[in-house]
């Protein structure tokens, strides 16, 4: 699914770059056949200018008359060979042929008074073909009054060269460039496809692990439900069996409150929904809460507390059951005689808790995944606590929607510590 993805995204990148590359190339192609052509154009037009005004106009018998005169760049009778133009061409102003050097011309003047292309014979080589020329055709005014027409063209070979060299570049480059698109786009797909890679991997996993952990309780509460209907035996039985179905159901609640807890507490926490909260009250009132479990299960619990307030923005609720779930968890893997300590202290504009046990502790390996959902360090052990592998991963999202973050550090068989920061009011 993932590899098809990547190519669909490969793909639409290719295509929707590639059809910019194949509209940037031919504009710029156009823009450079129009200034080539203009400056072509304008190169024509100074030699044409040139010419005519070395020609000789003079009114004889009533009429007007040219009388060319030879330019640097034209002979007597032809044109000399280090000029670029392939005939001139003069006519009166009826648009009869005056005279001409270069190609031989037509009597009557057809071309309008304008630049034009045309194509003419090429008999070089001994195979027809064709020569592209440039033709431009120039009105001759004296007094403000036509006296005859000057015609004027240049080969366009070296235009048509140059535009040659710039679609052979178009010819190579473009697809090159589309290829290396087309590499760039399957890079960057395999780029964009990681973090949705990871999130549906971390689904996959979370949804089996919750089926896991409801398959459980829900075959025990079945199986205990399928004992009692059978062949009536004494009520104590029954009465048992009716409690680990309702200790079962109430597991399973509370894993479902803590699914829900985490499918809905995306993100950080909108700032309006916070408000000031006095954190050595709220520690004290959860020490008072804790206390009689900790005693319940030989434990020493104890705690240090700054005497004066340590003030930032919370929500209450929330905060103390990320307080609560590291506090649990710290009972549920100390034995009984050893000691857990709940400590508040602050540190460059930050609130530091610590939750100290001297309990089992966690192995190095383990470390790095403890706040991932649904995991357990010791299966069996989790099991028997009643634990499902999600106080952590609680915790750490309650302490992450509040811009703060949690650590963990252990040794094994010497204990464990966590430690929690939050950004203090103002």
């Amino acid at each position: 699914m993932f590899t098809r993805s990547r190519r669909n995204l490969a793909y639409w990148f290719a295509l929707s770059m590639g059809g910019i590359l194949v509209l940037f190339a031919g504009v710029s192609y156009y823009l450079s056949v129009e200034g080539q052509l203009q400056a072509f154009d304008q190169a024509l037009y100074k030699k044409s200018k040139a010419i005519a005004s070395g020609a000789t106009i003079r009114l004889h018998r009533g009429q007007w008359q040219i009388e060319p005169e030879e330019a640097p760049w034209l002979g007597s009778d032809r044109l000399s060979r280090s000029s670029d133009l392939v005939y001139v061409r003069w006519y009166n102003a009826k648009g009869y042929l005056v005279r001409f050097i270069g190609l031989p011309a037509p009597i009557r003047l057809t071309a309008v008074p304008e630049f034009q292309t045309i194509a003419i014979a090429d008999l070089q080589g001994g195979e027809p073909s064709s020569q592209w020329l440039r033709q431009i055709t120039l009105p001759l005014l004296q007094n403000q009054q036509l006296v005859g027409y000057l015609q004027v063209a240049e080969p366009l070979t070296p235009l048509r060269e140059s535009l040659d060299r710039v679609r052979l570049y178009l010819a190579l480059g473009v697809p090159v460039t589309l290829g290396i698109i087309g590499i760039t786009g399957w890079f960057l797909g395999g780029i964009a496809m990681q973090p949705t890679r990871r999130a549906y991997d971390q689904l996959q996993r979370f949804t089996a692990d919750a089926s896991h952990e409801l398959r459980a309780p829900l075959a025990a509460v079945l199986s205990n439900a399928q004992v009692g209907l059978m062949s009536p035996e004494d009520s104590a039985q029954q009465h048992l069996r009716l409690e680990k179905i309702v200790e079962t159901a109430k597991s399973m609640s509370v894993l479902i409150g803590n699914l829900l807890f985490l499918s809905r507490r995306e993100g950080a926490l909108a700032l309006e929904s916070l408000k000031p909260v006095d954190l050595v009250a709220l520690l004290r009132s959860l020490i008072h809460d804790q206390t009689a479990q900790a005693i319940a299960q030989g434990l020493t619990f104890t705690s240090q507390l700054p005497e004066q307030a340590v003030t930032l923005n919370a929500d209450p609720d929330l905060l103390k059951q990320a307080v609560t779930n590291l506090l649990s968890n710290a009972f549920k893997y100390t034995p009984s005689g050893g000691n857990v300590q709940l400590r508040l202290s602050t540190m460059s504009r930050h609130a530091i808790i610590q939750v100290e046990d001297n309990g089992i502790g966690i192995p190095a390996a383990d470390l790095p995944h403890i706040f991932e959902r649904f995991y357990r360090v010791d299966t069996a052990r989790s099991r028997q606590t009643g634990g499902f592998g999600l106080g952590l991963a609680i915790a750490q999202q309650i302490i992450t929607a509040h811009r703060g973050r949690i650590t963990a550090t252990s040794t094994v068989e010497k204990g464990s510590t966590f430690q929690i920061e939050l950004p203090l009011k103002g």
